[in-house]
Protein backbone atom coordinates (compact mmCIF):
# COMPACT_ATOMS: atom_id res chain seq x y z
CA UNK A 1 0.00 0.00 0.00
CA UNK A 2 1.71 3.04 -1.24
CA UNK A 3 2.46 6.17 1.51
CA UNK A 4 -0.38 9.17 1.04
CA UNK A 5 1.22 11.76 -1.26
CA UNK A 6 1.25 14.84 0.71
CA UNK A 7 0.62 18.27 -1.09
CA UNK A 8 3.00 21.48 -0.62
CA UNK A 9 1.35 24.13 1.14
CA UNK A 10 0.73 26.77 -1.64
CA UNK A 11 3.52 29.73 -1.59
CA UNK A 12 1.99 33.21 -0.54
CA UNK A 13 3.19 36.05 -3.07
CA UNK A 14 5.98 37.09 -0.75
CA UNK A 15 8.06 33.53 -1.01
CA UNK A 16 7.27 33.23 -4.58
CA UNK A 17 8.50 36.91 -5.20
CA UNK A 18 11.98 36.21 -2.66
CA UNK A 19 12.18 32.45 -4.70
CA UNK A 20 11.98 34.33 -8.46
CA UNK A 21 14.25 37.37 -7.09
CA UNK A 22 17.01 34.82 -5.64
CA UNK A 23 17.08 33.38 -9.59
CA UNK A 24 18.01 37.20 -10.41
CA UNK A 25 20.09 38.38 -7.43
CA UNK A 26 22.56 35.12 -7.54
CA UNK A 27 23.73 35.72 -11.18
CA UNK A 28 23.82 39.54 -10.47
CA UNK A 29 25.62 39.28 -7.25
CA UNK A 30 28.76 37.21 -9.91
CA UNK A 31 28.32 39.47 -12.48
CA UNK A 32 28.70 42.80 -9.85
CA UNK A 33 31.77 41.07 -8.38
CA UNK A 34 33.61 40.13 -11.67
CA UNK A 35 32.79 43.89 -12.76
CA UNK A 36 34.12 45.10 -9.27
CA UNK A 37 37.42 42.55 -9.87
CA UNK A 38 38.41 43.57 -13.21
CA UNK A 39 37.69 46.88 -12.91
CA UNK A 40 40.28 47.18 -10.21
CA UNK A 41 42.83 45.32 -12.60
CA UNK A 42 42.50 48.00 -14.82
CA UNK A 43 42.55 50.73 -12.15
CA UNK A 44 46.09 49.08 -11.17
CA UNK A 45 47.52 49.04 -14.49
CA UNK A 46 46.84 52.45 -15.40
CA UNK A 47 48.19 54.36 -12.22
CA UNK A 48 51.01 51.94 -11.92
CA UNK A 49 51.70 52.47 -15.62
CA UNK A 50 52.04 56.43 -14.86
CA UNK A 51 53.73 56.21 -11.41
CA UNK A 52 50.72 56.32 -8.93
CA UNK A 53 50.30 54.45 -6.03
CA UNK A 54 46.43 52.82 -6.65
CA UNK A 55 46.16 51.65 -3.55
CA UNK A 56 46.64 55.31 -2.25
CA UNK A 57 43.77 56.77 -4.01
CA UNK A 58 41.14 54.95 -2.22
CA UNK A 59 38.43 54.78 -5.50
CA UNK A 60 34.61 53.64 -3.76
CA UNK A 61 33.17 50.39 -5.28
CA UNK A 62 31.24 52.76 -7.72
CA UNK A 63 34.08 53.99 -9.00
CA UNK A 64 36.17 50.74 -9.87
CA UNK A 65 33.11 49.01 -11.38
CA UNK A 66 32.67 52.20 -13.92
CA UNK A 67 36.20 51.82 -14.52
CA UNK A 68 35.89 48.43 -15.73
CA UNK A 69 32.90 48.87 -18.03
CA UNK A 70 34.66 49.99 -21.17
CA UNK A 71 37.36 47.55 -20.39
CA UNK A 72 35.29 44.80 -20.78
CA UNK A 73 32.98 45.61 -23.29
CA UNK A 74 34.98 44.41 -25.92
CA UNK A 75 36.56 40.82 -24.68
CA UNK A 76 32.59 40.40 -23.33
CA UNK A 77 31.38 40.78 -26.79
CA UNK A 78 33.94 38.41 -28.50
CA UNK A 79 33.25 36.28 -25.83
CA UNK A 80 29.87 36.29 -26.88
CA UNK A 81 30.46 36.11 -30.63
CA UNK A 82 33.02 33.89 -30.44
CA UNK A 83 31.12 31.15 -27.96
CA UNK A 84 27.78 31.54 -30.42
CA UNK A 85 30.07 30.49 -33.32
CA UNK A 86 31.31 27.42 -31.56
CA UNK A 87 27.94 26.27 -30.06
CA UNK A 88 26.57 26.54 -33.81
CA UNK A 89 29.47 24.75 -35.35
CA UNK A 90 29.69 21.98 -32.91
CA UNK A 91 25.58 21.88 -32.74
CA UNK A 92 25.75 21.44 -36.75
CA UNK A 93 28.48 18.67 -36.30
CA UNK A 94 26.22 16.74 -33.66
CA UNK A 95 23.12 16.54 -35.76
CA UNK A 96 25.69 15.06 -38.62
CA UNK A 97 26.73 12.24 -36.59
CA UNK A 98 23.28 11.54 -34.69
CA UNK A 99 21.28 8.59 -35.43
CA UNK A 100 22.63 4.45 -34.94
CA UNK A 101 24.14 4.31 -38.49
CA UNK A 102 26.34 6.70 -37.97
CA UNK A 103 27.71 4.88 -34.40
CA UNK A 104 30.97 4.72 -36.09
CA UNK A 105 31.99 7.75 -37.44
CA UNK A 106 30.45 9.30 -34.00
CA UNK A 107 32.71 7.35 -31.69
CA UNK A 108 35.90 8.72 -34.12
CA UNK A 109 34.72 11.68 -34.08
CA UNK A 110 34.61 11.93 -30.12
CA UNK A 111 38.15 10.03 -30.01
CA UNK A 112 39.89 12.78 -32.03
CA UNK A 113 37.95 15.93 -30.40
CA UNK A 114 39.45 14.50 -26.89
CA UNK A 115 42.34 13.67 -28.07
CA UNK A 116 42.58 17.20 -29.90
CA UNK A 117 40.85 19.55 -26.85
CA UNK A 118 43.33 17.44 -24.52
CA UNK A 119 46.33 18.38 -26.73
CA UNK A 120 45.55 21.92 -26.56
CA UNK A 121 45.18 21.67 -22.95
CA UNK A 122 48.25 20.15 -22.04
CA UNK A 123 50.28 22.71 -24.23
CA UNK A 124 48.53 25.88 -23.56
CA UNK A 125 47.65 25.55 -19.66
CA UNK A 126 50.93 25.35 -18.47
CA UNK A 127 52.06 28.41 -20.14
CA UNK A 128 49.81 30.29 -18.18
CA UNK A 129 51.32 30.02 -15.01
CA UNK A 130 55.06 29.02 -15.49
CA UNK A 131 58.28 30.24 -18.42
CA UNK A 132 56.74 27.69 -20.94
CA UNK A 133 55.23 31.22 -22.37
CA UNK A 134 58.31 31.18 -24.01
CA UNK A 135 58.00 28.65 -26.44
CA UNK A 136 55.58 30.84 -27.95
CA UNK A 137 56.73 33.37 -30.13
CA UNK A 138 56.87 37.52 -28.59
CA UNK A 139 54.43 39.63 -28.42
CA UNK A 140 50.31 39.40 -28.12
CA UNK A 141 50.77 35.73 -29.24
CA UNK A 142 52.92 34.97 -26.23
CA UNK A 143 50.37 37.04 -23.70
CA UNK A 144 47.10 35.54 -25.03
CA UNK A 145 47.90 32.38 -27.15
CA UNK A 146 47.99 29.79 -24.19
CA UNK A 147 45.10 31.40 -22.78
CA UNK A 148 43.00 30.97 -26.14
CA UNK A 149 44.45 27.32 -26.72
CA UNK A 150 42.93 26.37 -23.00
CA UNK A 151 39.50 27.76 -24.29
CA UNK A 152 39.62 25.95 -27.22
CA UNK A 153 40.80 22.58 -26.41
CA UNK A 154 38.46 22.69 -23.09
CA UNK A 155 35.86 23.87 -25.85
CA UNK A 156 36.29 20.64 -27.63
CA UNK A 157 36.84 18.44 -24.83
CA UNK A 158 33.18 19.36 -23.13
CA UNK A 159 31.50 18.73 -26.74
CA UNK A 160 33.72 15.04 -26.78
CA UNK A 161 32.35 14.45 -23.68
CA UNK A 162 28.71 16.04 -24.65
CA UNK A 163 28.63 13.47 -28.00
CA UNK A 164 29.72 10.59 -25.67
CA UNK A 165 27.00 11.20 -23.21
CA UNK A 166 24.46 11.46 -25.46
CA UNK A 167 24.86 8.53 -27.52
CA UNK A 168 21.57 6.44 -28.46
CA UNK A 169 21.31 4.54 -25.13
CA UNK A 170 20.62 0.95 -27.53
CA UNK A 171 24.05 1.55 -28.74
CA UNK A 172 25.53 1.28 -25.36
CA UNK A 173 25.78 -1.51 -23.00
CA UNK A 174 25.04 -1.94 -19.89
CA UNK A 175 28.07 -1.63 -18.23
CA UNK A 176 28.83 1.54 -19.47
CA UNK A 177 27.57 3.15 -16.21
CA UNK A 178 30.56 3.41 -14.41
CA UNK A 179 32.38 4.96 -17.75
CA UNK A 180 29.93 7.73 -18.14
CA UNK A 181 30.84 8.78 -14.60
CA UNK A 182 34.70 8.99 -15.87
CA UNK A 183 32.96 11.00 -18.37
CA UNK A 184 30.80 13.16 -16.50
CA UNK A 185 33.81 14.03 -14.36
CA UNK A 186 36.10 14.99 -16.95
CA UNK A 187 33.47 16.60 -18.86
CA UNK A 188 33.20 18.96 -15.53
CA UNK A 189 37.47 19.39 -15.28
CA UNK A 190 37.16 20.73 -18.91
CA UNK A 191 34.22 23.00 -17.81
CA UNK A 192 36.59 24.46 -14.68
CA UNK A 193 39.35 25.07 -16.83
CA UNK A 194 37.67 26.89 -19.24
CA UNK A 195 36.15 28.84 -17.08
CA UNK A 196 39.30 29.45 -15.56
CA UNK A 197 40.91 29.76 -18.72
CA UNK A 198 38.40 32.53 -19.88
CA UNK A 199 38.80 34.53 -16.30
CA UNK A 200 42.60 34.34 -16.56
CA UNK A 201 42.57 35.60 -19.92
CA UNK A 202 39.96 38.72 -19.88
CA UNK A 203 41.92 39.53 -16.88
CA UNK A 204 44.96 39.81 -18.95
CA UNK A 205 43.41 42.12 -22.03
CA UNK A 206 41.87 44.55 -18.88
CA UNK A 207 45.42 44.53 -17.96
CA UNK A 208 47.23 45.55 -21.05
CA UNK A 209 44.26 48.11 -21.70
CA UNK A 210 44.87 49.90 -18.82
CA UNK A 211 48.64 50.10 -19.64
CA UNK A 212 47.72 50.67 -22.95
CA UNK A 213 45.31 53.53 -21.64
CA UNK A 214 47.82 55.15 -19.35
CA UNK A 215 50.67 55.23 -22.27
CA UNK A 216 48.37 56.84 -24.88
CA UNK A 217 47.62 59.45 -21.96
CA UNK A 218 50.81 60.16 -21.34
CA UNK A 219 51.49 60.47 -25.00
CA UNK A 220 48.66 62.74 -25.52
CA UNK A 221 50.52 65.63 -22.73
CA UNK A 222 47.84 64.34 -20.13
CA UNK A 223 44.81 66.32 -21.86
CA UNK A 224 41.72 67.25 -19.47
CA UNK A 225 43.98 67.09 -16.23
CA UNK A 226 43.93 70.50 -14.39
CA UNK A 227 46.67 72.63 -14.12
CA UNK A 228 47.69 73.89 -10.67
CA UNK A 229 49.83 76.90 -8.94
CA UNK A 230 51.40 75.26 -5.95
CA UNK A 231 52.63 77.70 -2.92
CA UNK A 232 54.60 75.74 -0.82
CA UNK A 233 56.49 76.47 2.57
CA UNK A 234 59.60 74.66 1.74
CA UNK A 235 61.56 74.60 -1.56
CA UNK A 236 60.63 71.69 -3.63
CA UNK A 237 63.10 69.30 -4.95
CA UNK A 238 62.01 67.83 -8.41
CA UNK A 239 62.94 67.27 -11.70
CA UNK A 240 60.11 68.27 -14.17
CA UNK A 241 61.08 70.18 -16.68
CA UNK A 242 58.98 73.86 -17.52
CA UNK A 243 58.27 74.58 -13.97
CA UNK A 244 58.97 77.87 -13.17
CA UNK A 245 59.62 78.84 -9.17
CA UNK A 246 58.63 81.75 -7.36
CA UNK A 247 60.33 83.16 -4.33
CA UNK A 248 58.02 86.08 -2.75
CA UNK A 249 60.65 86.05 0.30
CA UNK A 250 60.05 86.26 4.04
CA UNK A 251 57.00 89.06 3.23
CA UNK A 252 55.80 86.15 1.56
CA UNK A 253 55.06 83.74 4.37
CA UNK A 254 54.07 81.22 5.67
CA UNK A 255 54.04 80.02 1.88
CA UNK A 256 56.68 81.78 -0.07
CA UNK A 257 57.43 79.42 -2.84
CA UNK A 258 55.30 79.19 -5.73
CA UNK A 259 55.63 76.30 -8.50
CA UNK A 260 53.95 77.06 -11.65
CA UNK A 261 53.17 74.23 -14.40
CA UNK A 262 51.94 71.37 -12.80
CA UNK A 263 49.01 69.34 -13.56
CA UNK A 264 47.26 67.29 -10.93
CA UNK A 265 47.92 63.54 -12.20
CA UNK A 266 46.26 62.04 -9.49
CA UNK A 267 45.52 62.90 -5.31
CA UNK A 268 44.99 60.69 -2.98
CA UNK A 269 43.63 61.56 0.54
CA UNK A 270 47.34 61.76 2.34
CA UNK A 271 48.92 63.39 -0.73
CA UNK A 272 49.25 65.06 -4.21
CA UNK A 273 50.62 63.31 -7.14
CA UNK A 274 51.68 65.97 -9.66
CA UNK A 275 53.45 66.34 -13.35
CA UNK A 276 55.06 68.87 -15.35
CA UNK A 277 52.59 70.05 -18.09
CA UNK A 278 55.19 69.94 -20.53
CA UNK A 279 55.02 66.58 -20.57
CA UNK A 280 53.69 64.94 -23.87
CA UNK A 281 55.38 61.51 -23.83
CA UNK A 282 55.25 58.41 -21.67
CA UNK A 283 58.72 57.86 -21.71
CA UNK A 284 59.20 61.73 -20.59
CA UNK A 285 57.03 61.53 -17.11
CA UNK A 286 59.10 62.65 -13.91
CA UNK A 287 56.29 62.36 -10.99
CA UNK A 288 55.87 64.73 -7.76
CA UNK A 289 54.72 63.40 -4.86
CA UNK A 290 53.25 65.98 -2.22
CA UNK A 291 52.36 65.30 0.92
CA UNK A 292 48.51 66.58 1.78
CA UNK A 293 49.82 67.60 5.69
CA UNK A 294 49.72 71.46 5.21
CA UNK A 295 53.46 72.11 4.04
CA UNK A 296 51.30 73.03 0.67
CA UNK A 297 48.54 74.30 -1.13
CA UNK A 298 47.41 74.80 -4.68
CA UNK A 299 44.95 76.64 -6.50
CA UNK A 300 43.39 74.73 -9.69
CA UNK A 301 42.49 75.98 -13.34
CA UNK A 302 40.94 74.14 -15.85
CA UNK A 303 42.69 72.69 -18.98
CA UNK A 304 42.33 75.29 -21.57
Amino acid sequence: MSAPHTAEPPRTPTSTFAHKAAFIAAPGTIAFALLYYFGSVYTKAYYTTLSVLPEDLGFSVQGVVTNSSSAVFVPVCLLLGGGLIAFLALGRLGLALAGPGRAVLRQRAIRWLLAAGVAMVVVGFPALFTNAAALFPPGWPRRFLPALMVILGATLAVFAVHLRLTEVPGARVRQARDADRMWLAGGTLAIGLLTLSLFFGMALYVADMGRGDAMLHADEGYEGIPIVVVHSRVPLTHHARGIKRKDHGPQGAPYRYEYVGFRVLAKAPSRFYLISHEARSYRDRHVLMLPDDGTVWMEIYADS
